[in-house]
């Protein structure tokens, strides 16, 4: 499960956006009886961005046409989409397809990835992919797998405003949810490419677990089951794409996780055996994005210098559905 021989996808560029208004734990406790304490100790979050929601003036909300304002899941992603761009050196005229992750589009019909597209100038075609919490790993092995096919470059984004659809009424998870977007650029280069080993699975009879009904008042989540079920999934699917890349799990540099949950994101690298020295987290500072967790976790890592031409990133995750999916990837463009 590897892409062909003859070309394959590196990672070029990257980019994040994140909305501006900040919503602390403190900020949290005005809804319903929490504390920082309490929060913190369940999820490992200490603030998040919001876009949408009592916290962000009326003004301010994301409005009716997507991408024109600071609100909406495409304006975030065009911010990031068009960092991970320039990052990369390229424009939107030299991309034969945009790959938008998300679970929170702006509207029904079309998709998001229309508008980001035309605000970003993409030559090629655009869709939205939605696999919940997975989708930008679903999203990275789809758009790897398409340039070993024979595009030549692929902008890919995870972006969400959540919060449109969280229910700030329920004290067991509105804590949980913020919003953002991460993008990279995958590009065309000689041989095998980056993508080493990958798995993707969904358990559909785990709908009920976490779901947000049209028209329902946001969404509603089994913690505790979802909590066991996830680290379960996780492990096997990253010890199955790491088995599938022929590695160790000694050999990799860094493993960025789905930012859910700080406590699922520790038992899942504790029982992979990997140190938590090596996670990429910025769950104190997002909270949980959906699909954009795990590109801001990794564009932050990259940022910081934590990551080297030839390392191996673990990318594992898990959403609704219940779907999941991780991939072994080698960091440069060999």
């Amino acid at each position: 499960m590897s892409p062909g021989p003859g070309r394959g996808a590196a990672i070029t560029g990257w980019g994040s956006a994140l909305p501006p208004r900040v919503v602390t734990n403190q900020d949290v406790t005005t809804l319903f009886d929490t504390s920082d304490e309490w929060i913190v100790e369940r999820s490992g979050i200490h603030r998040r961005h919001h876009a949408s929601g009592p916290f962000v003036a009326e003004a301010d909300q994301p409005p009716a046409h997507p991408g024109d304002g600071v609100g909406s899941t495409a304006t975030l992603a065009i911010e990031a989409g068009r960092e991970a761009l320039a990052q990369a050196g390229v424009t939107g005229a030299d991309v034969g397809l945009l790959v938008l992750c998300t679970t929170s589009p702006d509207q029904a019909v079309p998709a998001t990835s229309s508008a980001v597209s035309a605000a970003l100038g993409i030559a090629g075609g655009a869709m939205d992919l939605n696999a919940a919490c997975a989708g930008f790993t679903y999203g990275l092995v789809t758009a790897a797998s398409l340039v070993a096919s024979g595009i030549d470059r692929v902008l890919l984004v995870g972006a969400e405003t959540l919060t449109r659809v969280t229910n700030f009424a329920d004290r067991s998870n509105a804590f949980l949810f913020g919003d953002g977007a991460g993008a990279v650029v995958l590009e065309a280069v000689p041989g095998p490419g980056c993508l080493l080993g990958w798995d993707l699975g969904v358990d559909g009879t785990l709908v009920a677990l976490l779901y947000a009904d049209h028209g329902g008042p946001g969404m509603a989540m089994r913690g505790q089951e979802v909590f066991r079920r996830a680290v379960r999934v996780t492990v096997d699917s990253a010890e199955l794409s790491l088995q599938r890349a022929k590695v160790g799990v000694d050999e990799v540099a860094l493993f960025v996780p789905h930012q859910a949950n700080s406590r699922i994101m520790d038992a899942v690298a504790d029982r992979l055996g990997l140190p938590r020295e090596r996670i990429a987290s910025v769950i104190h500072e997002t909270g949980n994005t959906s699909s954009a967790s795990i590109p801001l976790a990794l564009v932050d890592a990259a940022r910081a210098g934590r990551l080297a031409d030839g390392d191996l990133v673990l990318l594992a995750g898990f959403g609704a559905g219940m779907t999941w999916a991780s991939a072994v990837w080698r960091w440069g463009t060999q």
